[in-house]
């Protein structure tokens, strides 16, 4: 059996859950899921049939939602470790990848710091997933041969601003939702043209999937009168384009119909 699929009693394993949809999940985290005695899990992770693939393990919500951290990083880090020294076998189970805006590189450290084993189960990350439910390529020939993942947890700086709009290809922002109008407005003022066509992407990969799509300057007012909310993933590029029915939404938006 490969290296890093049984998991050992005193250990740890970080699995990726994937952008939401439970056949998403790879063979070997349902196969560590199974063996696991508790589950630390996020709000973003798979969890609706929890019972099935863990069915042995204690479950343990440490999620974070905008605004509120209900249990602390550093507190997250040490259930992980001292449930490990007690002899569990334990999953800490995350939405997308662990290491894509996951903070999974800390938990290991902590882990590795501690003396407790610990692996990866790389996930499927929502960056690429969810654009492609939505039927947007993150590169397509001829449009995009490139792109930029960035977090827009906190609002973008200006240099950073200015580095994507020169930057050209497909930038895809996670975490984006509430700083949607600071990203479009920032982006514009550094040069990135106003009818660059963007999506917005809510809950991609599952049934509640929504897409909103509008050129950057109208984005905003777009997606507040659609009520798309988090989590959702922002797409801008010409990538866009490719969408189902994208180009007539955005003939549409510009002849104000």
């Amino acid at each position: 059996m490969a290296p890093g699929s049984v998991l050992e009693p005193g250990s740890v394993a970080l699995v990726g859950g994937g952008p939401g949809a439970a056949d998403l999940m790879t063979v070997r985290a349902l196969r560590l899921l199974g063996q696991a005695d508790v589950v630390f899990y996020d709000r973003l992770a798979p969890t609706d049939e929890l019972a099935d693939w863990a069915p042995q393990a204690r479950w343990v919500d440490v999620g974070k939602r905008p605004g509120h951290h209900r249990v602390p990083q550093e507190r997250i880090n040490r259930l992980l470790v001292s449930s490990a020294r007690s002899g569990l076998r334990v999953v800490r189970l995350k939405g997308g990848d662990p290491f894509v805006f996951g903070r999974g590189s800390e938990e290991v450290a902590a882990c590795r710091e501690a003396g407790v084993p610990v692996s990866v189960v790389p996930g499927i990350t929502s960056a690429v997933s969810v654009p492609a439910a939505a039927g947007i390529p993150v590169t397509a020939r001829g449009l995009s041969s490139s792109f930029t993942v960035i977090t827009g947890h906190d609002p973008l700086s200006e240099r950073t601003l200015a580095g994507l709009a020169q930057l050209g290809g497909t930038t895809v922002v996670l975490m984006g939702v509430g700083t949607l109008g600071h990203t479009a407005a920032g982006l514009i003022r550094h040069g990135l043209a106003p009818d660059t066509p963007v999506a917005l992407v809510e809950r991609g990969c599952t049934p509640e999937q929504r897409v909103c799509i509008a050129p950057l300057e109208e984005i905003q007012l777009a997606a507040a009168v659609a009520g798309l909310a988090s989590p959702a993933v922002l797409v801008i590029g010409e990538v866009v384009r490719v969408a189902p029915g994208a180009e007539q939404h955005l003939r549409e938006l510009v002849r104000g119909t």
